[in-house]
């Protein structure tokens, strides 16, 4: 069988979904256009969007394009050429890094020209085929595929159920077993907020199980830098448990609005990751314009606490109002605000509901189905920023109420078993796309 053929027919769980729900540049893959903000453009009609990680609203603040303008003009986008050891380090990139561990409480950090492959890359560096790692169960894809690099170098790895501490501590000694066999030592891997449930990582309680246990703890906090904690610096500062946590992790693209991340922890460990982190040794550092945008985007969170201030009100206000409507929201108490609702007409009725919400109401919002989430269930991701106003969340409100109860009556699987219906809704997308 040629090699080509079996991904012709066979796009994967992801775009086959995508393929049933006639998805490309609808469901998957859509182009909003226009300034990146609360409202946007989508098939030519305006969308008040909440699928965007612009927490703070920094995308379009004008101290920040005015920052990355000058910037670019100023280097353009090409210097430093060349991967941070060889020929790509600059004072710069040093002085944010120095930034960017300060502010988050430890001794140094590592700036990683992205967040997905340099998290899996420290991963790959930590650890050894003598190490365990033990992660939890909803840990982020780029958190998994770095534990698939640990299983390639014959890794041993635990997983525990979600927030779990019980399963945890079995875990724990399941891997302490299995280290002293191999004569290795074990590393925990979680979140400070889990990116699809918006549930808190239970940093504090892994911590404390430091005293019992012997491991380093690793935390992917994306969700939560910028957003968490008395200055932002994240959910281990809103535990208490800062200290505790051995290697912090963040990418730019939530808070900071931009592309980048970093690695921060002891000084000794992060020149470690520096001279052995193959995605950064082989790859070119990142560009002086994120540099200097990364350090305004800092200024601002450090400076400007309103932002965080704004970004809550209006989080509470969505949350609350959606708890008092009878939504289910699960156990967030972060940002990320996922609306489950019951469906038994699967995917088709799920293109349906948010069809209906697109171009009857303009509302525009990540859709999730199954196998993401259980068969029965579609849960539309809201991401509030400080960017929306609470006359945007009332009118959200509204509208989820309003789709809550066409579910509820049956209106969106009558839509999907009429054929006139379909190529009405048809008919629809494909008008406002003209």
């Amino acid at each position: 069988m040629d090699l080509f053929e079996k991904l012709r027919t066979n796009l994967g769980p992801i775009g086959s979904s995508s393929k049933e729900l006639s998805g490309h540049h609808y469901f998957a893959f859509p182009k909003l256009e226009g300034e990146l903000g609360p409202h946007m453009m989508f098939r030519g009609k305006r969308m008040l969007n909440w699928s965007l990680n612009n927490y703070l609203g920094l995308a379009n603040h004008p101290e920040v394009r005015k920052a990355d303008a000058d910037a670019t003009a100023a280097w353009g986008l090409a210097y430093p050429m060349g991967a941070r050891m060889m020929s790509g380090n600059s004072d710069l990139h040093e002085e944010l890094e120095a930034r960017l561990a300060k502010f988050v409480g430890k001794e140094d950090a590592f700036l990683l020209n992205y967040g997905y492959q340099g998290v899996m890359s420290a991963i790959e560096a930590v650890v050894d085929h003598r190490d365990v790692i033990v992660y939890d169960a909803e840990c982020h894809a780029c958190l998994i595929d770095g534990i698939r690099l640990h299983k390639a170098k014959l890794g041993e790895y635990y997983k525990f159920n979600h927030n779990d501490m019980a399963s945890l501590e079995k875990n724990l000694q399941r891997a302490e077993k299995k280290a002293a066999e191999k004569g290795g030592s074990i590393l925990v891997i979680t979140e400070g907020v889990f990116g699809m449930s918006g549930k808190v990582g239970s940093l504090a309680e892994i911590v404390a199980l430091k005293e019992k246990y012997e491991f380093r703890l690793l935390v992917d906090d994306a969700h939560g830098f910028g957003t968490m904690g008395e200055t932002g610096a994240g959910v281990g500062e809103m535990q208490g448990c800062q200290e505790g946590i051995d290697l912090y992790f963040s990418t730019f693209a939530k808070s900071m609005a931009a592309i980048g991340a970093f690695i921060a922890g002891d000084h000794d460990i992060i020149m470690y990751l520096k001279y052995n982190m193959r995605s950064q040794t082989y790859a070119k550092a990142l560009p002086m314009p994120y540099v200097i945008g990364a350090m305004k985007r800092l200024d601002l969170i450090q400076q400007h606490p309103e932002l965080r201030a704004k970004l809550w009100e209006n989080v509470q206000a969505l949350q609350s109002g959606l708890r008092a409507r009878g939504f289910n929201i699960g156990d967030t108490t972060s940002p990320v605000t996922p609306v489950l609702l019951q469906s038994e007409g699967g995917v088709a009725e799920a293109t349906a509901l948010v069809r209906d919400l697109r171009e009857k109401h303009g509302v525009f919002c990540s859709i999730v189905v199954y196998p993401v989430v259980p068969k029965g269930v579609i849960m539309l991701r809201v991401i509030p920023t400080a960017a929306h106003s609470l006359e945007d969340v009332e009118y959200t409100l509204n509208v989820f109420s309003e789709v809550a109860e066409n579910l509820k009556n049956g209106l969106y699987r009558q839509l999907v078993a009429s054929p006139v219906a379909e190529e009405t809704v048809e008919v629809s997308a494909e008008s406002a796309a003209e």
